[in-house]
């Protein structure tokens, strides 16, 4: 087989393996839709690209959300450089169709608003948080992130905690 046969077989086992992670991590990272399926075909395309460089020295999961993280902090740090912190009216989610608002709401808020609460993170942890969320142990999150271990527990620890005060119903007593 040839390198560039070996570099398709593996993206394509990669993206079958990967695929809803790619697009959970892209959903976190970018609230546009547009530019969430730019960032999707950025993260499919440098992870073609580097297979050319997989040398199989760590796990291929490993090598997969390092190369898609990377995309996705390098997009996140363009669009903060670019983005006068407008949002346009087609950004604006769809409303409910009034017949049962109360559930519609629901449904999607949750993920919307966690999706929105990691946007906002600063890139190392959102790129913990993630991964934490794509149900990766600490030790691989430390070699994707080059964080010690310790340090990846810490801070999954500390953004638990953040996250649940962030979204504790105010107690109306």
């Amino acid at each position: 087989m040839t390198q560039h046969a070996d570099q398709d077989a593996l993206y394509q086992k990669a993206a079958s393996q990967f695929g809803p992670a790619l697009q959970r991590l892209a959903r976190a990272s970018e609230a546009n839709p547009e530019r969430r399926r730019d960032l999707l075909q950025d993260m499919h395309v440098a992870l073609w690209k580097s297979f050319g460089l997989f040398d199989g020295r760590c796990q291929l999961s490993t090598w997969v959300y390092r190369v898609v993280h990377n995309t996705a902090a390098r997009h996140v740090d363009r669009e903060r450089r670019h983005n006068t912190g407008q949002i346009a009216l087609d950004e604006v989610p769809d409303l409910p169709d009034g017949r049962n608002i109360a559930a519609a709401f629901e449904k999607g808020d949750a993920i919307e608003r966690l999706n929105a609460w990691i946007r906002r993170l600063k890139i190392p942890d959102r790129q913990i948080l993630t991964l934490y969320l794509e149900d990766l142990p600490a030790t691989e999150i430390a070699e994707i992130t080059g964080l010690s271990s310790g340090a990846v527990a810490t801070r999954i620890s500390r953004l638990k905690a953040q996250l649940t005060n962030d979204f504790e119903e105010p107690n109306h007593a």
